[in-house]
């Protein structure tokens, strides 16, 4: 995937068990994140970091929405435990993981295995993309992204 790409559509469960798709968001920047599991020590500083400057991406119009292997079941528990306002997908498939690249190989312990590199795409109103953010570090991450967000909407108004 690549900048002024348009993103393909794709539809998964949500952490409520509702199917979306990836057009329902059209019109709108989407902050899509990809993180490892539900739940685990980084996920967990990377989704609060969302939580706590949602308002904040909100009001800049953007959406986010998380997205993990896990299932929508497993979901909905880490967004209740951590009060997370925004959508969580489940790519229990590995469908749009592949769909965007994120599997990677990486070494788990001295075992090498297959796992999500956490990632963060900038998909604008259009669904093209705007920016990726590989490698993400969770600290400080969502702020990364509302600076984003906001220097591109003032070259886009």
């Amino acid at each position: 995937m690549e900048v002024n790409q348009k993103v393909a559509n794709f539809t998964l469960q949500t952490d409520e068990d509702k199917t979306v798709s990836l057009s329902d968001y059209a019109g709108k920047p989407l902050v899509l994140f990809f993180y490892p599991r539900a739940d685990t020590p980084g996920c967990t500083i990377e989704a609060c970091g969302f939580r706590d400057t949602f308002k904040k991406i909100q009001a800049a119009g953007a959406v986010v929405l998380g997205i993990s292997r896990d299932t929508p079941k497993a979901q909905a528990k880490f967004k209740a435990k951590y009060d997370l306002p925004y959508t969580l997908l489940a790519d229990v498939d590995e469908k749009v993981c592949n769909q965007f690249g994120v599997l990677k190989e990486k070494n788990m312990y001295g075992k090498k295995v297959w796992g999500i590199e956490r990632t963060t795409y900038l998909i604008g109103p259009d669904q093209k993309l705007i920016h990726i953010f590989p490698k993400v570090t969770p600290e400080g991450h969502a702020d990364e992204v509302l600076a984003l967000i906001k220097e591109w909407q003032k070259s886009h108004k």
